[in-house]
């Protein structure tokens, strides 16, 4: 008699310097690991749907970065990308994690790629998935940040304050994708997630990481060498209808990785709303090859 795998997702909360970290893991725990750092305006609840699904034979782990969802909102650390890369770096450290294939999605692509530039030896592999690194190919959404950066005025920055907000959550999750996949996309992402975030220390949080994006450009270049150097086994699955990360965001991760396989999905920013089972293909045919369980 064969006994179906476990796919129960399993929540708690660990210790990283000091700061409660909660995290989201499923799948066994000596099976490959899948790293999932989340994005803006979300926290691990973003991969609730992901990880039961590849849980029969990758271990996925998703923790909520300090001042989301569910984790700590310390006074002393650094909010910023950096910050947060050594965070994941020290909370990977915490779980015995010493390989792993990293999901690069939103915030979590800038922070997962300083982390996989801190310990390339680490990467078994990339899954991208709207996350952006190339300036050329910015999209239009990015249009008021780079206003804000040239002139930044009291009230430019009032606008990126707006933002944070449950109709500005909102926005980013349903705002740009065809009217035919809203109703794929759970309300409960804005809903559940602005309760958690509108303390004012968190929204500063927010908006700091907004404004703090200027200096991330340059990073963009370090990111692409980094890749062009290690060429690690890479797919792309990616949702054109994204006003900051359009199609040609997605085809610009060719020029450093020309190996990278490419699929350009029928949704948008958050496409593990919308595409779910079709990623989860995609996600386990790659694995399957470059980052599989042992058998036997």
């Amino acid at each position: 008699m064969t006994t179906d795998p476990d796919r129960t997702t399993r929540h708690r909360t660990i210790a990283v310097d000091g700061i409660r970290i909660f995290t989201r893991e499923a799948g066994p725990p000596a099976a490959p690991v899948l790293l999932l750092p989340h994005g803006y305006p979300s926290s691990s609840f973003q991969y609730r749907h992901l990880m039961p699904a590849l849980a029969d034979r990758w271990r996925t782990v998703a923790p909520d970065f300090p001042g989301f969802g569910y984790s700590d909102t310390p006074e002393d650390f650094a909010y910023d990308f950096d910050g947060y890369a050594g965070l994941l770096e020290r909370f990977t450290a915490a779980l015995g994690l010493d390989r792993y294939a990293l999901y690069l999605h939103d915030y979590g692509s800038q922070i997962g790629l300083r982390l996989a530039m801190r310990a390339p030896q680490r990467i078994a592999a990339l899954i991208i998935q709207n996350g952006d690194i190339y300036e050329d190919q910015l999209g239009p959404k990015y249009e008021p940040l780079r206003a804000y950066w040239e002139n930044p005025t009291p009230e430019r920055r009032e606008a990126l304050v707006a933002a944070v907000s449950e109709e500005g959550f909102r926005h980013e999750f349903v705002g740009e994708v065809a009217d035919r996949l809203v109703e794929r996309i759970s309300p409960d992402l804005w809903r559940l997630s602005w309760p958690l975030q509108q303390s004012p220390r968190r929204r500063e949080i927010m908006v700091r990481l907004m404004e703090g994006l200027r200096e991330n450009l340059a990073w963009f270049p370090r990111y692409q060498a980094y890749l062009r150097k290690h060429q690690p086994p890479t797919l792309i699955a990616w949702g054109p209808q994204d006003g900051y990360m359009p199609e040609g965001a997605a085809r610009a991760y060719l020029r450093d990785l020309p190996q990278a396989e490419l699929h350009l999905l029928d949704g948008g920013h958050w496409a593990l709303e919308t595409n779910l089972e079709e990623i989860v293909t995609l996600i386990r045919d790659f694995l399957g090859r470059v980052h599989a369980p042992v058998s036997g």
